[in-house]
């Protein structure tokens, strides 16, 4: 199977979030999914916007852009944003851990991630942006004999 890749911009406001779940679901469509991996790979990249929405732009609207390709069954996902960045990563990816508690933020989103993908690296500078990195092989798509 050929490299197959999906790139998008859109706007950090809530109402996109949704948009980008189902805009993943669909191009992961090709690698013929369960239900179950779809949720998964739904849920991963709702975390990973929300939080780029969140706590990449707090106080402005900006661009977040989503990459996905599939390499034989294999679906590799980016979310990336130009906002304030994570100061401390490995402190971010603490479950429980939120900087926004005034919005009632649990801190799950990242463990969420880890959860549902099977890979998930995070490369962030303050004042420059985060990318999320996925990973997911995809099992539904496999032929039965």
């Amino acid at each position: 199977m050929r490299e197959n890749n999906m790139k998008i911009e859109f706007d950090s406001v809530s109402e996109n979030e949704g948009f980008a779940r189902v805009a993943v679901a669909a191009f992961a469509s090709n690698l013929n999914p369960t239900l179950e991996e779809i949720e998964d790979i739904k849920t991963a990249v709702s975390e990973a916007v929300t939080n780029a929405i969140i706590h990449g732009y707090p106080y402005s609207v900006e661009k977040i852009w989503l990459e996905a390709s599939i390499r034989e069954q294999t679906l590799f996902l980016q979310v990336k944003d130009n906002g304030c960045g994570i100061e401390n990563i490995a402190k971010a990816m603490e479950p429980m851990y939120t900087t926004r508690p005034d919005l009632e933020r649990s801190g799950m989103g990242f463990a969420f991630m880890e959860a549902f993908m099977d890979d998930i690296h995070i490369e962030s500078q303050v004042n420059h942006g985060t990318t999320v990195f996925m990973k997911k092989t995809i099992c539904g798509g496999e032929e039965q004999e």
